[in-house]
């Protein structure tokens, strides 16, 4: 029984194109319609979970009477675009008939490392969890480039566990797992069952021998190495088992588990701070300094007595107390001006004083990494 994964609340689940489509071209309802089963029933044991799609390609070739996937970028943006409205449909009516709402979120590389826009995301999908939705994920084919588009799905579900620390990923496959050498040609090859996702030697047995090759069990491996980063197990199974995931959250020993070696919090927190860089400091009060310190809560407007520097929204900022001593540092919610504007006052006003009804807190406690 794998006990960790039993107590797994929030999962990101990654469907590949072989999964959700006939062979490559055109989707399979009823493959997606029993995805959408499945989550649901996660839903109903309290899981929050996000689903990470491909198959907009795959659709569109089908609808545009392509004769097979076109090589050429803008091609084959040119089908997603087409494709993506029969995908999010699919899910949509899938969803709808368990009386679930689900959302269409369309990323790329850029909207994840930029500051303000990775906030946004974050903010944005908690709150469709909030509301039991189901977030439906895809690469943004349509707009990203060869230079910016994360190249698969399994990096952009990694990227989306680290977005919301999820506690695992399953990144749902054609092969049982990963295994030690490639299966069809040693007869001694062994299923991996459970591994550090930082285990170096994983690439090796990954190599370009294996049946998934180098551009299918590696983004596999670099993307539970991306998520672990966060505190985010991942498990590499066999999407064509039935009921796999309900089988996965009852703990049973499916596929291979690549486990984090660190707690999600602590993870992702020092996961931000290898890539601050600070444009700005506030003075805490006495209270608030005593709070973030001491009580790993957030830090709200009230207990802000001064700021400097010119940030933005997304920034880095210090927090120091009255004797100028850094406490910690985080992600701030609010450009310099507007927390000028909020400092000493209530969460209550924020929408007064700005106009629009923005985060209670000026650093959510999940984006605060204490100093000392």
């Amino acid at each position: 029984m794998r006990d960790s994964v039993k107590a797994a609340k929030r999962w990101v689940i990654k469907v590949g194109s072989s999964l959700v489509t006939n062979n490559g071209l055109g989707l399979d309802l009823t493959a997606i319609e029993q995805w959408a089963g499945q989550l649901v029933d996660m839903q109903k044991a309290g899981i929050q979970v996000v689903l990470v799609s491909s198959g907009a390609v795959a659709e569109g070739v089908a609808r545009l009477n392509l004769k097979s996937r076109p090589k050429q970028v803008h091609l084959q943006q040119a089908a997603a675009a087409v494709g993506q409205m029969g995908l999010v449909q699919a899910y949509e009516s899938c969803f709808m008939r368990h009386g679930v709402h689900a959302a269409q979120i369309l990323l790329t590389h850029a909207d994840l490392s930029d500051r303000t826009r990775y906030l946004n995301a974050r903010s944005t999908l908690t709150s469709l969890l909030q509301m039991a939705t189901v977030p439906v994920i895809n690469e943004n084919d349509t707009v990203a480039t060869a230079e910016l588009c994360f190249g698969d799905n399994d990096t952009l579900a990694a990227l989306v566990a680290n977005l919301i620390s999820a506690d695992v990923m399953v990144i749902l496959t054609d092969q049982s797992g990963l295994y030690s050498a490639d299966p069809r040609k040693q007869a001694d090859a062994r299923l991996i069952e459970s591994a550090s996702a930082t285990d170096s030697s994983l690439m090796a047995m990954a190599g370009t021998g294996t049946s998934l090759g180098r551009g299918g069990m590696l983004t596999k491996i670099t993307a539970a190495k991306l998520a672990a980063r966060s505190g985010t197990s991942t498990i590499i199974a066999d999407g064509k088992l039935p009921d796999v995931l309900q089988r996965l959250v009852a703990g049973e020993a499916i596929g291979t588990l690549l486990e984090a070696d660190k707690e999600p919090v602590t993870a992702r927190k020092q996961w931000l701070a290898g890539t601050l860089t600070v444009k700005g400091s506030l003075t805490l009060d006495a209270g608030a300094a005593d709070v973030v310190r001491n009580s790993g809560k957030s830090l709200l407007a009230v207990g802000i007595k001064s700021v400097t520097g010119r940030f933005k929204r997304g920034d880095v900022v210090t927090c120091i107390d009255a004797t100028g001593v850094e406490i910690a540092r985080g992600l701030v919610n609010y450009d310099a001006e507007e927390v000028d504007k909020l400092k000493g006052q209530s969460s209550s006003r924020i929408e007064a004083l700005l106009g629009y009804a923005g985060e209670a807190e000026i650093i959510h406690r999940d984006n605060l990494i204490l100093s000392v």
